[in-house]
């Protein structure tokens, strides 16, 4: 792993500490990933076109190409502007990759092989690199070099199918990069796997981390149902999820996400509201397998017993009951969580070019190899002229690489 103190005045800390990460990626699916591995305490060089990572654009921005979202999936990462179809370009990116952890990318992976960046390639510089692709198919299909996006993908593993089932409407894609950011995770424990393996073997290796079978392998875990077996029991899907009543609950004065789900939660909720015998008096309710059949007409009578009092109210009973509930947020509701507020999750921090932002902080924690506090998101080629200096160039050739236009530096 690497040993070079990248930075003197900040040490990384962490269980990632010493390893370092080439980040080819952009928008979010390899953004997010390689944010996890810089906040565990890797060094994670983002390499930036000289135009800047798409993600810069989206959002209300202080400054030009440092939106919200940028800012939010970027932390604990260098930038490093290099243009890749420059000679010194590519030769200093291939520096880089001598001495490095992981590469990781979120292009086709024939568009790396046109930059002469294939894993054959990669291996030849470093034999023990771990060469991380995320991208949209597995290789050997049909739709392997296919461009895939978050809402294509949604719908290919049957999400807007699956929301319109449910809600009777029309289908429509998760208010969320969901397929990136599980795809995301999804490649950041596949590496994790590979530098383990590497500490054993002293053997790197290749990655493909695809978005439709990832997600598809998401989804019908909850909802093969009867497809599981052959010849097929039913259509598919898990009932529960699918009913139409599956929703936060409308109280007199708002609305209250409650799951009155074991036998046991059942008992102390019908005990506070009065209706001790609705289990034996109605089979429905009887048991789990029972609800389970008959989930539309439990959730239905539900939604009518939570209509009859306060939010406040509810929150009273269920904490008596033991029954889980939790407040249905916002989007400004959720920053005044008095959890989160108390665990200080949204952290104002002072960025260098955006003045005062909240932060979100990493939600993990270790007690033996704690990361410390990540860097803010980088501006574009904020880091150019340290990373190269690192490889042994002299403040001469840096200033010539960027008026050749093969790197610029903020």
């Amino acid at each position: 792993m690497h040993k070079n103190d990248f930075d003197k005045n900040q040490s990384s800390g962490g269980p990632l500490q010493g390893v370092r990460v080439i980040d080819l990626t952009s928008v979010l699916m390899g953004p997010f990933a390689s944010q996890n591995l810089g906040e565990m305490g890797a060094d994670v060089i983002k390499i930036e076109a000289p135009q800047g990572d798409l993600v810069r654009q989206i959002g209300p921005a202080r400054h030009a190409g440092m939106g919200p979202v940028f800012l939010n999936a970027n932390r604990g990462k260098r930038s490093v502007v290099l243009d890749l179809k420059s000679p010194d370009g590519m030769d200093a990116l291939r520096k880089l990759i001598a001495d490095a952890d992981v590469l990781m990318y979120n292009v086709r992976p024939q568009a790396m092989a046109r930059l002469g960046l294939s894993y054959e390639a990669v291996q030849a510089i470093n034999p023990r690199i771990i060469y991380a692709g995320l991208f949209g198919y597995g290789q050997d299909g049909p739709y392997a070099a296919r461009p895939a996006y978050d809402d294509l993908i949604q719908g290919a593993c049957a999400l807007p199918d699956l929301i319109a089932r449910a809600s009777g409407g029309i289908p429509r894609y998760v208010p969320n990069a969901l397929c990136d950011r599980i795809v995301g995770l999804t490649g950041v424990g596949a590496i994790l796997a590979s530098l383990l393996a590497r500490e054993r073997t002293g053997r790197g290796d290749k990655i493909d981390i695809p978005m439709f079978e990832t997600m598809v392998a998401f989804i019908m875990g909850d909802h093969m149902g009867g497809l599981t077996f052959e010849p097929p029991l039913d259509g598919g899907g898990y009932a529960r999820q699918l009913s139409p009543q599956r929703r936060p609950y409308r109280t007199k004065d708002g609305h209250i996400c409650a799951l009155v789900y074991t036998d046991k939660q059942w008992r102390g909720f019908l005990a506070e509201i009065g209706r001790e015998t609705l289990m034996r008096d109605d089979e429905r309710f009887a048991s789990y397998a029972q609800r389970t059949v008959h989930i539309d007409h439990v959730y239905d009578v539900l939604a009518g017993i939570f209509e009859e009092r306060s939010t406040d109210e509810w929150m009273e009973i269920l904490e008596r009951a033991d029954v889980p509930f939790m407040p249905m947020h916002s989007l400004q509701s959720v920053l005044q969580d008095p959890h989160l507020v108390a665990t200080d999750f949204f952290a104002e921090v002072q960025h260098p070019s955006e003045g005062a932002i909240k932060s979100i902080r990493n939600p993990v924690k270790w007690k033996n190899h704690p990361p410390a506090t990540p860097r803010v998101a980088p501006t574009l080629g904020q880091h150019t002229t340290e990373v190269l200096r690192e490889l042994g160039y002299s403040e001469a050739q840096v200033q010539a690489m960027v008026a050749a236009a093969a790197a610029s530096a903020a």
